[in-house]
């Protein structure tokens, strides 16, 4: 049977190593304390500056929302300006554009200090910006669609293409515009419906709520009526239109008449255009049709043509109701009318010919006795 040996026990370190590990670590501190030093001093005043820049940079961006959120275009009436810049829409677009610029101004200086504080701490960043650089690629490719979203809706906003309270036509749908976000714009449309339409889905917008609208009215007069008389009429209805409230502030131009639109076989259309605000083109050419119609009827202008039946006299319309409509059955050769025939009545098997010879012969034609 093998001996086991003992296992050797270990030697208690003895003065001499002690102090040769206190002087390297004494020798590793007195070496390298300094660049640590230095090197957080550079991180912390590195970080101090990032904040005190972003704090500055964001308070000045909350000036300037505020400021286009107050401001109001001076060269132009309080009336104008309260209708092309409504206020909540000029607040929604501010606070849009200011939280987009203040999430960049973040991005951009903190994401500048940690590199540089990973620079100071001697860290190599060319692996770190590679492997960035890929996961950026990748995210974008797998959220593309909410990307082109954001984007095109930061666009819609620095561009005001359209605002709160607008009338828009985005071809998918029409509405008056609720709420303008950076990645789905919110609709009301004219049925009461809410719909939600990402803003990189929209291809073509059509605002009808800047600059001015067009009322457009078409007068159907008849073939006979003086033209000239027409229009002085059109036009005195229009005037006493525009000295009323609230049509005095829609219409922005006297009403024109632009002339003979079409010629019909007893009518003639004379068409009507009015400029007014942005929005208001449907009522006021609804006031100014009912105006127009009322000052033409008072005239003795005819208004549209005019087709009432001629009446029936008693025999008209008896002769009328003998009229029946032409049948098939008519015509005796017709398929329609031989399958009408009715068919004759079979001869009884009790019967001899000469009792069915006899019974139908005519009562005129028997034998006398």
């Amino acid at each position: 049977m093998a001996t086991q040996t003992p296992s050797p026990t270990p030697s208690a370190p003895s003065i001499d190593d002690a102090t040769k590990s206190a002087g390297q670590a004494v020798g590793y501190l007195s070496s390298h304390w300094e660049g640590w030093v230095t090197g957080g001093v550079k991180i912390i005043f590195i970080l101090v500056v990032a904040m005190v820049v972003r704090a500055v940079i964001r308070t000045m961006i909350s000036k300037m929302v505020t400021r286009m959120a107050q401001a109001h275009r001076e060269n132009q009436p309080a009336l104008i300006t309260n209708l092309l810049e409504n206020a909540e829409r000029r607040k929604q677009r501010s606070q849009a554009m200011g939280s987009v610029l203040r999430s960049v101004a973040s991005f951009l200086i903190l994401g500048t200090a940690a590199l540089t504080a990973l620079s100071v701490l001697g860290i190599n960043l060319a692996p770190l910006l590679a492997s960035a650089g890929v996961a950026g690629v990748a995210i974008g490719f797998g959220a593309r669609n909410l990307v082109t979203d954001f984007l095109s809706g930061v666009f819609m906003i620095l561009e005001d293409q359209y605002g709160v309270g607008d009338q828009i036509d985005t071809g998918v749908a029409s509405g008056t515009v609720l709420e303008v976000g950076l990645r789905v714009t919110k609709l009301r449309g004219d049925g009461g419906e809410i719909w939600y339409i990402r803003n990189g889905e929209v291809k073509r917008i059509a605002n009808m709520s800047q600059g001015w609208a067009t009322a457009t009215v078409e007068v159907p007069v008849g073939y006979h009526e003086d033209l000239g008389r027409v229009e002085e009429l059109i036009l005195a209805a229009a005037e006493e239109m525009a000295k009323d409230d609230p049509w005095t502030e829609q219409l922005w131009e006297p009403v024109k008449v632009l002339g003979v639109d079409s010629l019909g076989a007893d009518t003639v259309v004379v068409k009507v255009a009015a400029k007014t605000m942005p929005g208001k083109a449907m009522p006021v050419a609804r006031e100014l049709r009912r105006r127009i119609k009322t000052v033409l009827d008072e005239n003795g202008i005819q208004v549209g043509t005019v087709s009432l039946p001629a009446a029936r006299t008693e025999d008209e319309s008896a002769a009328a109701a003998e009229i029946a409509a032409p049948s098939v059955l008519a015509d005796p050769t017709s398929a329609q009318s031989r399958a009408a025939t009715a068919i004759a009545p079979a001869a009884s098997p009790t019967q001899t010919p000469t009792q069915t010879e006899s019974n139908t012969r005519q009562p005129g034609h028997e034998d006398g006795r």
